[in-house]
């Protein structure tokens, strides 16, 4: 038997996430229409919302395109797969929320091409590190995103999972299967691990790490492996595509946290951004995953324009992300809020407000650009610098992305004039 088939009938058996027999949750939460606004200019800074989109969700396991297809409904959502049983749990999930724009084939990665479209949006998460040639995946991936697409990856990262590989080995050593007696077993040993075991940390921070099919999955899958961050530019670089940004950047920068308190700051700062990410990867160690964006190496624009050098900010509308919430109580001295992104497993990636940087945050709704909120919150010389200052450090942790739509658009106008 081949590892694909392997990883097949494994899915087959075994299917992960757990199946939903309803998306109502998912509804409730994109009824914000702001939601999906900020989630589309986390992808695309640059360019205006819009519909007819067409999105493929390479992998779609038990529910995400049918997810995506409800959140989505003015796009058309095309799901691929090799397991029949995560299929037929999307199919479910299909004709109960009478997803109409959800379009779905079993077949695998490499041969997408034999559906003969082309798409806008690409989502594989969790799904090509269980390739047998991962770079033959990623390329059929990117052979179908259209010029202009983007695509939004997750695929594992190696230091922080290293207790799991110890674990992975063990369970080979032993001939722990997926049944259902060796798992019940393969639990009770789990939870007599001494508290300093390599994978301790990841079993505190998973939510659902003893389900028995989340614990097949990594423990006892036939095939995984992990990059790092040069691996993982490396192989983009490959396949033909450019690292775009971060899902949670926060993580990665020297700016942000723990990291930007230690005397080597300022000196990882000064780093070419690949290399600030390998280092910071590196210092906190226990990252389990790498979650981006990439686009086609051949984009004719800049796709992640976000920048603060000359005026183009001025232009640039801030909008929450969805998963931010503000904290006004046991604060640090000095602050009258501090910020959190729920989805930051570090829990240093705190953001602390002072009262003036509490005026600017109030006046963020989704609608102003920077220069008018300035103007709203009368901030002109030191106290308009030191605004910047602040909006540049609730996007790098993660608060807020920015429509720069206007911004790119007035560019544009510019270079018009002056052709």
């Amino acid at each position: 038997m081949s590892k694909t088939e392997e990883v097949r009938d494994f899915y087959e058996r075994m299917p992960y996430p757990a199946p939903l027999t309803s998306l109502d949750k998912h509804r409730d939460l994109y009824k914000n229409p702001n939601r999906r606004r900020a989630m589309f200019h986390l992808v695309w800074p640059a360019d205006q919302p819009r519909g007819n989109q067409e999105i493929l969700i390479a992998g779609c396991g038990t529910s995400q395109a049918a997810s995506y297809a409800l959140r989505e409904p003015n796009a058309r959502i095309t799901a691929i797969d090799i397991s029949d049983t995560s299929l037929r749990h999307t199919r479910d999930l299909k004709r109960k929320h009478n997803l109409e724009n959800l379009e779905l084939h079993q077949l695998p990665i490499e041969r997408i091409h034999e559906i003969g479209r082309s798409f806008d949006l690409v989502v594989c998460t969790g799904v090509l590190h269980h390739l047998s040639d991962p770079d033959h995946g990623l390329c059929a991936l990117r052979d179908v995103l259209r010029p202009s697409g983007a695509m939004r990856l997750m695929v594992y990262a190696r230091y922080g999972r290293t207790g799991i590989y110890m674990m992975q080995e063990y369970c080979r050593l032993l001939g722990i299967s997926a049944s259902d007696n060796d798992l019940r077993d393969l639990g009770a040993a789990i939870e007599t691990l001494p508290a300093d075991h390599p994978i301790s940390g990841v079993l505190r921070r998973a939510k659902d790490f003893r389900r028995p099919e989340a614990m097949a999955d990594a423990l006892l899958h036939p095939q995984d492996r992990a990059y790092t961050v040069p691996e993982l530019y490396a192989w983009l670089d490959r396949c033909g595509l450019s690292f775009g940004r971060w899902i949670e950047q926060a993580p990665y920068l020297a700016q942000c946290g723990s990291v930007a308190r230690t005397p080597h700051a300022a000196r990882l700062a000064l780093l070419p951004s690949r290399l600030q990410h390998a280092a910071v990867e590196l210092f906190r160690g226990t990252m389990v995953s790498h979650d981006f964006i990439a686009y086609r190496d051949d984009r004719s624009e800049v796709s992640q324009p976000i920048n603060f050098a000359g005026d183009c900010w001025r232009d640039y509308i801030p909008i929450a992300l969805p998963r931010t919430v503000c904290v006004r109580e046991r604060l640090p001295p000095g602050s009258v809020a501090v910020l959190i992104n729920r989805s930051h497993k570090f829990t240093d990636l705190i953001c602390t407000v002072d009262s003036f940087e509490d005026r600017l945050l109030g006046a963020i709704d989704g609608n102003r650009t920077l220069a008018e909120i300035l103007k709203f919150t009368a901030q002109d010389g030191d106290g308009n610098r030191r605004a910047l200052r602040f909006f540049e450090r609730l996007w790098q942790y993660d608060q807020i992305v920015f429509d720069a739509s206007g911004a790119a658009a007035n560019h544009r106008d510019g270079e018009k004039e002056r052709q």
